[in-house]
């Protein structure tokens, strides 16, 4: 090899007919890990091996190729350009080290490709979202979040599921996509119970969980690995429907790839799933308004609830008032007691774990009433997640009862089972009442839909809070502090909300009496 070749920039291999090699540079034997004493031995036993071997397989036989490509080498962790030229003496091989060019280009399309992976999700996001606003039931959840995610190219396809009512099994009410021999397994499992699928181990702890790739994760059943394997699906996603500390039940999303979700992709997923289970619990409460009749539920309340405890400890009897969820496990509720010192119940309160803070709203001679922070899962609260609404409630002695007011649909006793499994709750009695459509009603209609979330919050705690009595029961730092927000941000809220009522009800009253219904 002449000077010019062994002191060139790029790797230099000659080799003879044969195969054998006759000289390389110091170039070719950084890149390939060999050295100079490889000179004499076949180009087969010092060249590392690629998967096409395409080196060996141009200078075999009598005539020698020329050409050049681009081949990974596994053993040496990178790409090379290889070059072959056929001389009068045998064949020069040139090398160049390819790699960090590739592994742009790779970078290059794999950004591509996520861009637009991620515009097509968002699109099917964004549809989903906008049909979950008008949906009127869970059936109708379950179908558009199915039907969406199954119809893409992205998704294999996708399925959403609740628990049975009465039992601890999850049912399937809708599909989407070409679900294989993999949903098969899926819903087999589901049926004999054999083992337990991602998607209950994502009710079980109302968190999004995943497997990736699918065929190496321990935690699936081995008959969803193995017809995941058959199908080419290798990443699942099973997302909770959350609302508060309610799961109302499960989306499971199959894909090809064996890293289809990706970080943020996974991020949306959870949002949509708090969405979907906040669409669930407003069809619910849709369904409760707009009811002509009503189901009643009774149930007895044992001592493992707050203010059963607080009872006890004050051997008095407590009405619920009132109650405003706060937050996704916080509860503010406005509790009266006849006969007792309402320092003393304050006092008490602050003693029972679970009650972070206890303030006088109104005192008199013979009792008062308090508001109270309640932090953690509540039979209250989750009648408030679940669709429901708390009619009355009493607490005496260690116990108490409370009525919860349903719409009379199927969800009645899914909504007893649950708040009976998951509290400390026995159910009593159902009573169904009929509910006359009044101007009221529809003049509440109205006021829900014009006031946000936040301004209904600050008005009901506010009136609750004796705010608007006067004297009053609460400054506006009080019911500020209880909300944790400022008084700026309170008073905003208010003169929002106070205008949006102003407003509904002056328009109501100058309405020409003929349109009225009585």
């Amino acid at each position: 090899m002449d000077d010019r070749l062994q002191n060139a920039p790029v790797g230099v291999l000659e080799v003879l007919p044969d195969g054998t090699l006759t000289d390389i540079n110091e170039v070719a034997q950084s890149l390939i890990g060999s050295t100079a004493d490889a000179i004499g031995t076949s180009l087969a036993e010092v060249f590392p091996r690629s998967v096409e071997d395409s080196l060996l397989i141009a200078i075999e036989g009598d005539a020698v190729t020329e050409t050049s490509f681009e081949e990974y080498y596994p053993d040496l962790e990178r790409w090379l350009d290889v070059s072959i030229a056929a001389t009068d003496e045998g064949v020069t091989v040139y090398l160049q080290d390819v790699t960090e060019q590739r592994r742009y280009e790779q970078s290059i399309e794999q950004l591509r490709i996520e861009r637009k992976r991620t515009a097509i999700i968002e699109n099917v996001f964004s549809e989903i979202l906008a049909e979950l606003v008008g949906a009127t039931s869970r059936e109708e959840i379950a179908e558009t979040i199915s039907r969406s995610l199954g119809g893409t190219d992205i998704y294999e396809f996708a399925w959403v599921g609740e628990r049975e009512i009465g039992s601890d099994d999850l049912v399937i009410h809708a599909v989407g996509g070409e679900t294989g021999e993999t949903f098969a397994a899926v819903r087999d499992v589901l049926d004999t119970e054999t083992a337990t699928t991602l998607e209950e181990r994502a009710i079980e702890s109302g968190r999004l969980q995943s497997a990736q790739p699918l065929a190496e994760t321990a935690h699936v059943p081995e008959s969803v690995r193995t017809a995941g394997f058959a199908d080419g699906v290798q990443s699942a996603l099973a997302i909770p429907l959350v609302f508060g500390s309610n799961v109302h039940g499960v989306v499971g999303v199959y894909a090809a790839g064996t890293e289809a979700f990706s970080d943020r992709e996974q991020t949306s997923f959870e949002t949509l799933g708090e969405v979907a289970g906040f669409a669930v619990t407003a069809a619910r409460n849709r369904n409760l308004l707009l009811s002509d009749t009503v189901a009643e539920l009774t149930f007895d309340v044992g001592d493992s609830s707050v203010l059963s405890r607080l009872s006890q400890s004050l051997a008095s009897t407590l009405v619920l008032e009132g109650l405003v969820p706060h937050g996704d496990e916080a509860l503010l509720c406005f509790v009266s007691v006849e006969d007792l010192d309402i320092q003393v119940l304050e006092d008490a309160a602050t003693q029972i774990e679970g009650i972070d803070e206890a303030r006088s709203i109104r005192e008199s001679v013979s009792g008062g009433t308090v508001g109270l922070t309640v932090q953690g899962s509540s039979p209250l609260l989750a009648v408030s997640s679940l669709g429901g609404t708390v009619r009355r409630a009493h607490f005496e002695s260690g116990s108490g009862q409370i009525a919860v007011e349903l719409p009379p649909d199927g969800d009645v006793r899914r909504i007893a089972d649950t708040l009976s499994r998951e509290f400390d709750l026995e159910f009593v009695a159902k009573e169904e009442r009929e509910r006359s459509v009044t101007t009221a009603r529809e003049y509440r209609e109205e006021l829900t839909d014009s006031l946000t979330e936040r301004q209904q919050t600050v008005l009901r705690t506010a009136y609750l809070a004796d705010y608007f009595e006067s004297p009053r029961g609460s400054t506006a730092e009080e019911v500020a502090a209880s909300l944790d927000i400022t008084g700026s941000t309170l008073l905003y809220h208010l003169r929002a909300g106070q205008r949006k009522l102003l407003e509904a009800y002056l328009d109501e009253h100058t309405r020409p009496s003929e349109n009225r219904r009585g």
